[in-house]
């Protein structure tokens, strides 16, 4: 008894082609980076800057990668809350300081 029945190649194509269209349609919809992480990347962007540090000097003094920082402030990442606490204990500022921050600049964003 055969089980599997060979399609033709057209068909075989066309299959591909259809599952690679929507996995791209979905990566695009669900790998997107929320606004809320975009917004932290800036604030955290400008915060380093500020300080006159590089992305290396920070992810030294936090014991992160370099890579991840550079994530976190394209707005690819969202930090745990540990991380959190660790950035903002090397920049010098409170969590809520920083959030503050985020959260106002959130907030003019959307008017």
């Amino acid at each position: 008894m055969l089980l599997y029945q060979a399609l033709p190649h057209q068909a075989i194509l066309n299959t591909l082609v259809c599952r690679t269209f929507v996995f791209k349609i979905l990566r695009f919809f669900f790998m997107q980076p929320s606004k809320l992480d975009q917004i932290l990347g800036l604030e955290l962007q400008r915060r380093r800057t500020k300080k006159g540090w590089s992305q290396e000097y920070l992810a030294e003094v936090t014991g992160l990668h370099r890579t991840y920082i550079s994530q976190l402030e394209r707005g690819l990442k969202s930090p745990s809350v540990r991380v959190l606490s660790h950035i903002t204990n090397a920049l010098s500022i409170t969590m809520s300081e920083f959030l503050q921050a985020v959260e106002e600049s959130l907030s003019v964003d959307g008017q």
